[in-house]
């Protein structure tokens, strides 16, 4: 096994990384920017490289920078996390010249499966069902209008590379096109660095169900069952869980072939997601393939029991797959909420600042994959997740209710997040009755506004233990005073008569 990684990524899952790593006798290095000389992840490494300005371009995205880290301190391997340099086939190249082993697919495969229009192809050549649409990049409108009346409004303009929501315009009709297929163009420029778009159709009532696939170098190719993955906000997905609600046994089988069929169809190795469309008549269809780790992956640990991290470095190294398709079976049910420094208010804008007071949720089948603490500074440089909140129970029923409660009890000072926000769509009626769609959000909650009253009592607690905190500072007039007295310590008490 490797000896020394380095962790290419900052926040949760950094930590997440380093953990595993810390579980299998593995050292660790982290790399960080000026806005992260205090963050958790460094703190948590064996080692920590810095690596410049804030600016991505300057610091978690200067491939250069990271593999003269690597190389520098012994890495021997570089864990991507998610973002950044996870899918750039780039990236992964320069480590293979410069003899640093990638924990990730190979160059090739993420290059190939990064274009939506080649995965495409590679999918319909190997019998995967595809979304109706183009197989070819198309910038003329009046082309995409005559393909989108082929397959029927509304259609989806989409990037073909890139993820995460960007590059993406919904069209309902001829007079939208034009201004969409601009709009969807620029906006991949300015994420990818490439503007070229394509169509599909859109299913106004679609499921969003993804599958994990494992892969080694020996041909061994698996899957850990389904996510689903519905609940979303500008196609950013909130709330993760599995399994779904909708799939019957066969249906999943189904499903779970297809996935493993894409995964070898496009030579995959490593760990990686195959996403699909459900339309309302149970017909699936294949989306894209995430090639890294997922930042829903604990919710697929949490019912398999599998360290999904572990079993990368595993495969990175060499290694065969020690757990074959038989072993692989869910016990329970498993949800995850994400939690971002964010406005729910403000169209889910993000919300920079201090955290002024962090309390995290405790129990059994709870897990919080956090990367911040009390006093940490939220910066506006990067992705503002803080956590990831996940639980497991029993049931699905078991499962949203115990989720509930850790929300209830995860407290987050400074900064807002949507805390209050996935409370009231995990009590909704149609999430528990398992009636979600990729426009949950918009059907259910576009005028979302807080219950205020928890809210005042959250500022008033706030305002009195301020309060107290002044006073008691304030008697401290001396470092002779600030020792405690045996009086002070011994708590409420009396003389006695």
């Amino acid at each position: 096994m490797f000896k020394k990684i380095l962790v290419a990524n900052r926040g949760e899952i950094a930590l997440r990384v380093i953990n595993t790593c810390r579980d299998m006798g593995v050292k660790t290095v982290a790399v960080y920017s000026d806005a992260d000389k205090k963050a958790m992840h460094v703190l948590a490494a064996d080692e920590a490289v810095y690596l410049g300005p804030s600016e991505p371009s300057q610091s978690y995205l200067h491939m250069d920078k990271i593999i003269d880290a690597a190389k520098t301190t012994g890495a021997e391997a570089i864990h991507p996390g998610y973002g950044f340099l996870a899918e750039n086939s780039e990236f992964v190249e320069k480590c293979e010249q410069q003899s640093v082993v990638f924990i990730g697919p190979p160059a090739k495969v993420i290059k190939d499966l990064g274009d939506k229009i080649t995965s495409r192809k590679i999918m319909v050549n190997s019998g995967v069902p595809v979304t109706p649409g183009l197989t070819s990049t198309e910038a003329d409108a009046d082309v995409m209008i005559v393909e989108a009346e082929k397959v029927g409004y509304p259609v989806l303009i989409k990037a073909t590379a890139g993820g995460g929501g960007k590059g993406i315009r919904i069209v309902n009709s001829s007079e939208e096109m034009a201004d969409a297929c601009s709009a969807a163009s620029r906006e991949a420029v300015n994420a990818f660095g490439n503007g070229e778009i394509y169509l599909e159709k859109f299913f106004t009532k679609a499921r969003h169900i993804e599958f994990q696939v494992l892969a080694d170098k020996f041909g061994n190719t698996i899957h850990l069952l389904e996510r689903e993955c519905s609940v979303q906000r500008r196609h950013q997905k909130i709330i993760e869980e599995t399994p779904s609600s909708v799939l019957t046994p066969a249906l999943r089988e189904e499903m779970g072939k297809a996935a493993v069929t894409a995964a070898r169809a496009s030579g995959y190795v490593n760990a990686g997601t195959v996403e699909f469309l459900l339309d309302e008549n149970n017909n699936f269809y294949f989306l894209e393939v995430n090639t890294r780790l997922q930042v829903e992956h604990p919710v697929t640990e949490m019912i398999t029991g599998v360290d999904l991290v572990r079993l990368q470095l595993e495969i990175a190294y060499g290694q065969e797959l020690t757990i074959s398709q038989e072993d692989i079976a869910g016990r329970g049910h498993s949800i995850e909420c994400r939690i971002y420094a964010e406005d729910p208010e403000n169209d889910f804008f993000p919300s920079p600042g201090t955290i002024t007071f962090l309390k995290e949720p405790t129990g059994p089948g709870i897990r919080n994959d956090c990367g911040v603490y009390s006093g940490f500074e939220v910066p506006v440089d990067y992705d503002p997740i803080l956590s990831k909140l996940i639980v497991h129970a029993q049931t699905r029923e078991h499962a949203i209710n115990k989720m509930i409660k850790a929300l209830k009890s995860y407290i987050v000072l400074g900064v807002k997040t949507p805390i209050d926000f996935l409370i009231d769509v995990l009590q909704s009626e149609p999430f528990v009755q398992g009636e979600v769609f990729t426009d949950f959000i918009e059907t259910h909650f576009s005028d979302w506004k807080p219950d205020m009253s928890d809210a005042d009592l959250a500022r008033i607690a706030f305002v009195v233990d301020e309060m107290c905190s002044n006073r008691k500072a304030k008697r401290v007039a001396s470092a002779e005073d600030a020792i405690p007295t045996p009086w002070q310590t011994l708590g409420n008490w009396r003389q006695g008569g």
